[in-house]
């Protein structure tokens, strides 16, 4: 503990302000309270969120406390960073639903036995107007609209509301209250870390460091992970599903990912050498892409969970075996009208596409195979198609009876 963590620490970081005061904190030779919070507003642990996670477990390793701020009554507020318009509240019940599953998740990273946790209704709750106004007093509405997502909702006509200038604030006062030495966060919360810093100064405190991890780009190469979107991946994802979206990563990003979601907290080296691989042309992006989802699948699930996720998505999507597993479906009667089946409808019913119109793309697109051969007739004899199997897109299969 001291010092000599600061390489390890700094590995995979985006900001630290004010970066001598880390080195500093450091050289005290004494716990650092390391603070995380997160606010439960959905039920799943991205790979996203899980490089701040592996940011505290790195603290974790090297001796200091964690204190997990679960943001069980600023989940109700909503964090306004980075979003165009205010986020719609969260009821308590919704808050308490996902932060039960979240902690589970939470387990999968950081070591339960070293973790703090602590649930900011605790001190917020009870906060009196008197304790309110100070807090406001402590800011101005021209240091909100620093914010850069503040002062482009204001410079576009788009309404801010009081409650989102609170978020900040509030934020800043869980710092106040676990007298935090250092704060991590994605680096879409820095201002809301350095709001901290100024209001342990008000309440008499030193203040914390504000160290940021970089966001990591979803699946779709464009948007920042997120559930919302619908461009992330779950590390309890099941290892097929989880494996499949790693490998449809951009290869642009694979340097991202290997140094986000794995290297930085093992071998930040290992990032650098796949990066100037894949930019000398003496790696191979696919034989990379393929690695790195093994690996992936392998922390969150269990050594060799990858590369049996790998096997079984070589013989369904690449050499278009049918998958160990396909389950067996009956036609529904009223599907079959003079012994034939209008397939787009039987598609739609069975849940294989969302629509009787999709479907009719899908069948024209090519993407509809039955026993193992394109399929594009929009009717079929009915004996035809029981005891067959078939499938739809990459993942879709069923058997007909």
């Amino acid at each position: 503990m001291g010092p000599d963590d600061l390489p390890n620490l700094l590995a995979g970081s985006a900001e630290v302000v004010p970066a001598e005061e880390l080195e500093r904190k450091l050289g005290l030779r004494r716990p650092l309270r390391v603070k995380l919070g997160l606010d439960p507003t959905a039920p799943v642990v991205t790979l996203g969120w899980a490089v701040v996670l592996h940011k505290l477990r790195q603290f974790q390793d090297a001796g200091h406390t964690a204190v997990l701020i679960v943001g069980d009554f600023t989940a109700q507020v909503g964090d306004p960073s980075g979003k165009t318009e205010t986020r719609p509240r969260l009821s308590e019940e919704e808050v308490r639903g996902y932060a039960e599953r979240l902690l589970d998740q939470f387990w999968m990273i950081l070591d339960p036995e070293r973790t703090e946790v602590r649930y900011n209704a605790e001190w917020l709750e009870p906060m009196g107007m008197e304790a309110i106004l100070r807090l406001t007093a402590s800011t101005t509405v021209a240091r909100m609209l620093e914010r850069d997502d503040f002062a482009k909702r204001y410079a576009q006509g788009k309404p801010i509301s009081i409650m989102e200038f609170l978020y900040p604030l509030l934020q800043g006062m869980d710092s106040v209250a676990v007298e935090a030495d250092v704060e991590l966060g994605g680096r879409d919360q820095t201002f809301n870390l350095l709001v901290g810093r100024d209001l342990q100064r008000t309440y008499g405190q030193e203040p914390q460091v504000a160290l940021t991890t970089p966001l990591l780009v979803g699946t779709d190469g464009v948007k920042k992970m997120s559930q919302s979107v619908g461009n992330y991946i779950g590390i309890t994802d099941p290892p097929d599903e989880m494996f499949g979206k790693l490998v449809r990563v951009p290869d642009e990003l694979i340097p991202t990912y290997r140094l986000l979601a794995l290297d930085f907290f093992r071998d930040p080296a290992e990032a650098e050498r796949v990066d100037e691989g894949l930019a000398d042309g003496s790696l191979d992006a696919w034989g990379e892409k393929r690695r790195l989802a093994r690996e992936v699948v392998d922390l969150y699930h269990e050594a060799g969970a990858g590369a049996a996720a790998e096997e079984r998505f070589d013989r369904v999507h690449r050499e278009r075996e049918l998958p160990e597993e396909v389950p067996d479906v009956a036609i529904p009667p009223e599907m079959i009208v003079d012994g034939r089946v209008y397939l787009p409808k039987l598609l739609a019913v069975l849940g294989l596409a969302g629509s009787a119109s999709r479907a009719r793309s899908l069948l024209g697109q090519g993407g509809v195979r039955l026993d193992g051969k394109r399929h594009e007739d929009l009717e079929v004899s009915v004996e035809r198609l029981r005891g067959a199997v078939l499938q739809v897109g990459r993942r879709g299969f069923v058997r007909l009876e």
